[in-house]
């Protein structure tokens, strides 16, 4: 199995390689197939599957240093090597053999959103599933697609354990799934995040991730909270940018001068002071994010769960993370002037990526408010925690 020192390679390797074609990536919109399968065959979409079927089940800081690696060459591999990291995740909650199965060819690649806006109707033969998802990124090399559904029985919910509406995600066969043309965006446009649908598609029972009981994987990572789990790759990715804004800006600097101005923008005090302040900013994002990994990482290994503290701090420091970035990143585009506005420069696209990863929903204000509510020892909804 690839080791931690052998992954970070070649996340460099390939993020050198994303780097000189970003431009290429973006105006195609989604992730050419040949650099999706360079992933594949690092095993970036193997990052959160579980050993016992197959997978590298690397410990959540590992996954998020590839991520944040890859981001610095381009946000949308790197976004898409989180999605396929996470999505993959999803199969220690089917059973091994299912698990398997699907992950049969070692370049395997899932994609999925876990929003139940499907349908999922119970017959003896298994589910027929309607639906329609948003964001689904990565999904034009997928493989295996997975879409969150409510279930139904006659057409009545089917209710859990606890009397609430059932919902599960469906793992649906990629060339069974329509895939729209709706990805027209500001920002990270090459992560082909479409909509897609089906309609009255067969999936087994057993492709209902959770649905049925099977042994549990013994791995510590069944037992990293799953909703932080995809949250922290937005950070990482949102790192990533931060860090390649700082280094497109100090690559120009030395060089460009302000209208009017027989000095260098590296030679201006309030170049100094901007950029000393988006340093400390992003180191200190980066150190609060990955001791709260770490913190909640040793407390699934030890204990085999984590704390509502722990996870609240890792929530937080995840959105906090996010909001730093996208502050750097501005901090950079305004340093750069009028330089930053053309398409030619790599500063308005880090701009217009790290404002696109911030409008999602994990990362939203409303985790800020519960992680207040909670530092008060006031009453809150923690079902996102």
């Amino acid at each position: 199995m690839e080791t931690g020192n052998q992954l970070i390679e070649e996340a460099q390797r390939l993020s050198d390689l994303f780097f000189d074609q970003a431009e290429t990536i973006e105006a195609a919109g989604r992730v050419p197939a040949d650099l999706s399968k360079l992933m594949a065959e690092a095993g970036f979409y193997r990052l959160g599957v579980p050993q016992e079927i197959g997978g590298l089940e690397a410990p959540p800081r590992l996954s998020s240093e590839i991520f944040e690696i890859l981001a610095q060459g381009d946000a949308s591999c790197a976004w898409v090597a989180f999605i396929g990291t996470t999505s993959g995740a999803a199969l220690g909650n089917v059973s091994k053999e299912i698990g398997r199965q699907i992950l049969a060819s070692p370049t395997t690649m899932l994609t999925g959103v876990f929003a139940p806006t499907g349908r999922a109707e119970l017959t003896d033969e298994g589910f027929r599933v309607t639906g329609r998802w948003q964001w689904g990124s990565g999904s034009q090399n997928a493989d295996w697609i997975m879409g969150g559904c409510m279930l139904t029985k006659d057409g009545e919910p089917i209710l859990d354990k606890a009397g609430n509406p059932a919902n599960h995600m469906m793992i649906m066969p990629a060339d069974k799934v329509e895939l729209l043309d709706t990805w027209h965006v500001s920002g990270l446009k090459g992560t082909g995040s479409v909509d897609y649908q089906v309609d009255n598609l067969l999936v087994p029972t057993t492709h209902g991730v959770g649905y049925l009981d099977h042994e549990a994987h013994s791995g510590p990572l069944s037992s990293f909270p799953s909703i932080t789990f995809l949250a922290l790759g937005i950070a990482a990715v949102a790192l990533g940018i931060a860090r390649a804004s700082i280094k497109e800006f100090v690559a120009l600097a030395g060089s460009k001068k302000r209208a009017h101005s027989r000095k260098t923008i590296a030679e201006q005090p309030h170049t100094h002071l901007k950029l000393a302040e988006a340093e400390a900013q992003l180191r200190s994002a980066r150190a609060f994010y990955y001791e709260a990994i770490d913190a909640v990482w040793d407390s699934t290994r030890q204990q085999g769960r984590a704390s509502l503290a722990l996870r609240r701090d890792l929530r937080l420091a995840t959105t906090h993370t996010v909001t730093s970035c996208v502050q750097v990143v501005d901090a950079m585009y305004a340093l750069g002037g009028g330089v930053s506005v053309y398409q030619t420069s790599r500063l308005q696209r880090y701009l217009r990526d790290v404002q696109v990863a911030r409008q999602h929903i994990m990362v939203s204000p409303s985790v800020m408010e519960t992680a207040g509510r909670l530092l008060l020892d006031v009453k809150a909804n923690v079902s996102m925690f």
